[in-house]
């Protein structure tokens, strides 16, 4: 069933994300485009039953206020005009500054209905890939996060057999996660999958590099050279599935706005390496990917999982990576997260993760000197992840924590934690 959809026409608002969630949570589809869309364009996308003009403080560009195209105004769309001098619209959003406004537009003038859930889109996307695809094979990085798990699970469903993934464990994972993606994706959704064991060459490539930058260059670059190889050894692919999502596309820049940060997923690839993307998740947001997961059926701690920086356990073991630090690192984090599910703080924390620095200190053990590591213990809330605050673990959660680390995780013989917020300090260590 095809989704009705409301557009929005970025003229400079930095609230374009806010307007399309409001929308969106009508259960109305809704989709950002750039000010410049032509008629062509516009008429070009399914669906379409209403504009909203979304004017803001980045209207003018170069001393220029940006504007659309007249003819718009002429291809018979109801228009809704926010922050932006449209006189040919009728009315001004921000004259009526509430909800009721924008659902009255959506729902009464626009007529259109509230048919957007994650069952319609993924029916809307399967049958898309399907066309797309046709008989032909696709390939996939399928690194275990939430958006090349949701992608591969689509995938799965649209082209079962002919999508090829490939799970690179670089040795950086967190415990058991590889083992994770191969029981859901092999054993359970019979995927075609391709398991690497690279931690080896990883490690070799990383010893005795302490520069979280190089080690983050040499990660992502040696990541590349591995799905490289896999994908030469592969014949009739055509097509790259990747886990863009719409926060990636809208921080990567628009025409009224600068970039926060680029974003390359699989980025990187040899050019020799032609392939057409597949992309079925580039208008959801994060919480919508989630969704999307749970009604493909993939499990909750995979669509739930936390954040996860594309170097791993990498930029947690503090320095230059030793394998001993590494698995104190790996083996704290996974008590962490045990027992933050336990106390129910596994879905309250927004991120929460252990690492461990690449000094020791003095400590006692079985009544005799030792001189060992420590692990720190961050926890922190956030919206954007521009800011964050520290969250206030109750203290008898904080003592079975440090008890459990101390006693079950070798080489450790001090436990902290960060009670430093964004800013100053940022998220990661590294």
């Amino acid at each position: 069933m095809k989704q009705d959809m409301i557009v929005i026409l970025d003229l400079g608002s930095t609230r374009n994300t806010d307007i399309a969630r409001q929308i969106r949570d009508m259960g109305v589809y809704s989709e950002i485009h750039p000010h410049d869309i032509t008629p062509e364009e516009l008429k070009g996308l399914e669906n379409v039953k209403g504009i909203v003009l979304n004017g803001g403080e980045n209207r003018i560009v170069d001393g220029v206020p940006v504007d659309i195209d007249p003819a718009i105004y002429e291809c018979g769309y109801p228009l809704l005009a926010i922050d932006h001098p449209a006189a040919k619209c009728g009315r001004n959003f921000k004259e009526l500054p509430n909800e009721d406004a924008l659902r009255e537009f959506v729902f009464d003038v626009c007529q259109a209905q509230p048919n957007w859930n994650m069952k319609n889109f993924i029916a809307d996307q399967v049958e898309l890939i399907r066309r797309q695809v046709g008989e032909r094979k696709v390939l996939l990085a399928l690194s275990g996060g939430v958006d090349s798990s949701v992608v591969a699970a689509m995938l799965i469903k649209a082209v079962g057999k002919q999508l090829v993934c490939v799970h690179v464990n670089h040795g950086l994972m967190r415990k058991h996660e590889s083992e994770s993606v191969i029981q859901v994706f092999k054993n359970q959704l019979h995927a075609n999958l391709i398991y690497v064991d690279a931690t080896e060459r990883f490690l070799g490539k990383l010893e005795g590099v302490a520069d979280p930058e190089q080690k983050r260059k040499i990660i992502g670059s040696e990541f590349i050279r591995v799905f490289e190889e896999e994908a030469r050894k592969l014949e009739g692919i055509d097509f790259l599935g990747q886990g863009t999502i719409y926060p990636d596309i809208i921080e990567s820049g628009t025409k009224t706005a600068k970039m926060v940060k680029s974003h390359h997923n699989v980025g990187g690839l040899p050019e020799d390496l032609k392939f057409e993307l597949v992309e079925p998740l580039k208008q959801l947001f994060k919480d919508e990917v989630r969704a999307c997961g749970v009604e493909l059926g993939l499990p909750e701690s995979m669509v739930y999982r936390q954040p996860f920086p594309g170097p791993g356990l990498g930029v947690r073991c503090l320095g230059a990576i030793t394998r001993d630090r590494l698995e104190a690192v790996r083996e704290s984090d996974a008590i962490l997260r045990e027992e933050f599910a336990k106390a129910g703080l596994d879905k309250k924390v927004w991120q929460y993760f252990t690492v461990v620095p690449d000094f020791k200190s003095v400590g006692v053990k079985n009544n005799a000197r030792c001189f060992d590591y420590m692990v720190i213990i961050r926890a922190i809330n956030t919206v954007d992840a521009m800011s964050a605050s520290v969250e206030r673990v109750d203290w008898d959660v904080l003592q079975r924590i440090t008890d459990r680390i101390l006693s079950e995780v070798g080489n450790v013989n001090r436990v902290c934690f960060d009670m430093s917020p964004k800013p100053p300090a940022t998220i990661e260590f590294e």
